[in-house]
């Protein structure tokens, strides 16, 4: 018996007969004890076993790693989209107003039709939708629909409307309202503009601890421990209530919005303040668009649209003056950026500013880089806080809006081999949450269907071990309060993490998009067992 174990007490719970990867060794351990909701120690089946009144689990060989953390979610946005239309894969814009119609109906007269997810560019012909498309499958329900990437909605008359939009009504800075060539609306609204007709929705939300319940349920069902959240003050204050209330299944860090840093300035607000389970973490500040809706700031015009280059959300100088406000103040900054002169110009803010207070800062997205930028993620010690489903969702459109400037979106084999610290998560619910879809497309950069044969740009693919290392230890470590707590499983870390089925490191990679977690632990308490595994 291991001497660490000689005072163990009833609480004490010894895992035996299992792959054990910590993610802090390369190879894995047959047994681990959990004692206080954290790792006791770790060793053999024989070191461990004999501790006076512990429990043991037998795992007949199954292999556990560390619970995985979604380092990008919009988690409340995610909860709410359940009860929504989801467009999320629909392949035809006729599909898509079939389900719209559906919901009319079931809503009647009047109600708000709400969703989204749709994407274009999966339609045949792959072309933006309009307002006359809606209007014609829900003539009397006002309707608004979020594009996948959340950058762009799409609604119909009756939405604007109730809006109160009309061909005089003048573009947000930064945004823009779409219009068709008689200068009419055409139910269209990009970036700060989808906020014009959200004004008016008369529905009442549902209640947020209500939703988020549902959320924790899937989130833990998929293998997700913890997540960083990039919403508003009504998430964060959700996310209080239940923390005092010791409801609070996951470990959240929630992003600070742009909007609300002078305040919490004011207050005195500074990352890493909260608990074991909620803590502040940087601000979130966005510096373009997206992609698909063709608002990501490009360093060259988009393929057959000579005259667009995206749209720049902020300036150079108040991005750069954000930064060193809130670093002054001890809070690091997470600067959402698509294109690459985006992420050219955040890293330019990033090395103007330099380490004002030591603090690790993040480039949330870096979907397309210039290969001079590249290097410059590890040499600044920025983290790269991607979402590796993007990819494989992402293939059509980067490859017609950027032609061979594709070579270099996603970029994460270039990234890792040049020093910089990867971050994975999903942006949902312009995703799925599902962390082992991700894990699949960072080491195959196949979608679903297993396409492209050889996987988009091949040279970018990760191994296993890496993907995982983003969910785990990456994701910590763009925290910087976290590593060391969070991430790998060694002595005095929490005791998160999932019991699988397979050797996930060993399995074929295609096979990894299916796997599914047969408990999600955290903190030494099972919160997905519907098997009652880990039971006794």
């Amino acid at each position: 018996m291991d001497s660490r174990l000689a005072e163990a007490d009833a609480q004490a719970i010894i895992f035996t007969n299992g792959l054990i990867y910590t993610m802090d060794r390369p190879w894995p351990v047959e047994a681990m004890a959990v004692r206080n909701g954290r790792v006791a120690t770790l060793g053999t089946n024989r070191e461990l076993s004999g501790a006076a009144g512990a429990r043991t689990v037998d795992l007949g060989g199954r292999t556990i790693i560390p619970g995985l953390i979604d380092a990008h979610i919009h988690f409340l946005s995610y909860a709410r989209s359940l009860n929504k239309v989801i467009l999320e894969g629909v392949r035809s814009k006729e599909e898509a107003l079939r389900m719209v119609a559906e919901k009319a109906r079931e809503l009647g007269p009047g109600r708000w039709v709400l969703g989204g997810g749709w994407n274009h560019y999966l339609w045949d012909p792959p072309s933006f939708p309009t307002r006359h498309d809606l209007d014609r499958v829900a003539p009397d329900n006002p309707v608004l629909l979020d594009r996948k990437d959340l950058h762009s909605c799409w609604v119909n008359s009756m939405a604007l409307q109730a809006a109160g939009v009309t061909r005089d009504t003048p573009d947000p800075p930064g945004a823009a309202i779409g219009r068709d060539s008689d200068g009419e609306p055409d139910g269209l609204f990009y970036e700060s503009a989808t906020a014009i007709p959200r004004r008016v929705i008369s529905e009442a939300p549902e209640d947020a601890l209500t939703v988020m319940r549902k959320g924790f349920e899937n989130l833990a069902s998929m293998g997700l421990v913890g997540f960083h959240d990039c919403e508003g003050p009504d998430a964060f204050s959700a996310f209080q209530q239940l923390d005092a209330q010791g409801e609070l299944p996951m470990r959240i860090v929630i992003l600070l919005a742009y909007p609300t840093l002078d305040q919490s300035i004011a207050i005195g607000l500074r990352t890493g303040f909260g608990t074991e389970r909620l803590r502040v973490g940087p601000v979130k500040i966005f510096s373009d668009g997206s992609l698909g809706s063709m608002t990501a700031q490009m360093l060259d015009p988009y393929v057959g649209h000579p005259n667009n280059k995206g749209i720049s959300t902020i300036s150079q100088e108040e991005l750069e003056e954000a930064i060193m406000k809130a670093a002054e103040a001890g809070i690091p900054s997470a600067v959402h950026a698509i294109g690459d002169a985006a992420n050219r110009r955040v890293l330019d803010a990033f090395a103007k500013v330099g380490n004002a207070g030591g603090l690790t800062h993040r480039v949330e997205h870096v979907q397309h880089l210039h290969p001079n930028d590249i290097p410059r993620f590890g040499k600044l010690g920025v983290v790269a806080s991607m979402q590796p489903i993007h990819a494989t969702s992402d293939m059509l459109p980067a490859d017609r809006l950027l032609g061979n400037r594709a070579r270099y979106s996603y970029a994460w084999r270039s990234l890792l081999n040049t020093g910089a610290v990867l971050a994975f998560g999903s942006d949902a619910p312009v995703e799925t949450p599902n962390p082992f879809a991700g894990i699949h497309a960072a080491v195959t950069r196949q979608d679903e269907n297993d396409l492209p044969e050889n996987g988009w740009y091949p040279d970018e693919r990760l191994t296993v071990e890496e993907a995982v290392r983003a969910y785990t230890e990456g994701a910590a470590r763009s925290m910087p309060y976290l590593p060391g707590v969070t991430g790998m499983l060694h002595e005095g870390a929490v005791a998160d993490f999932l019991v699988l089925e397979q050797d996930i490191f060993a399995a074929d990679p295609r096979e990894i998009k299916d796997m599914k977690p047969r408990a999600t632990v955290i903190g030494g308490e099972a919160v997905y067992d519907p098997d009652r595994l880990l039971a006794g």
